[in-house]
Order: C-alpha cells, then structure tokens, then sequence
C-alpha cells in the first residue's frame, strides 16, 4: 500500500501547484512533505486515506544501513 519515504499524489492540488507529497511519519497520524515548495501537513489515518489518489514512487530500500 504505502510507506514511509513513498511519493504519492493527492486528490487536491497544493496552492503551490503540485499534488506531490513525501511520506514523512508514519503512525496514528500521517506527516507529508509538498514536493513543490517544502510545506509540512500531518493528517489522521483516516483522511490521508480519504485524500490520497495513488502512490507515484515507492520508497528506496537503502535506508537499512
């Protein structure tokens, strides 16, 4: 489904112009990064769920070490 470090698309368009995001925190509540201009948005599960469109990228797995 998704994770943190995954790229996803959201159903609205940030004010910025983009619908990018960055996964950030991962928890009861979900933390996100706007790819366009950096700001930082933290939603419940529950909405990030009712909001997002599709994931874009998934996570790289380098983050093991």
């Amino acid at each position: 489904m998704y994770d943190k470090g995954d790229v996803v698309m959201m159903k609205k368009q940030h004010p910025c112009g983009t619908n990018e995001w960055e996964i950030i925190r991962m928890g009861a509540d979900i933390k996100i990064k706007c790819l366009g201009c950096g700001h930082i948005v933290m939603l419940s599960r529950r909405n990030f769920e009712k909001r997002m469109k599709k994931v874009l990228r998934k996570a790289t797995t380098s983050e093991e070490d």
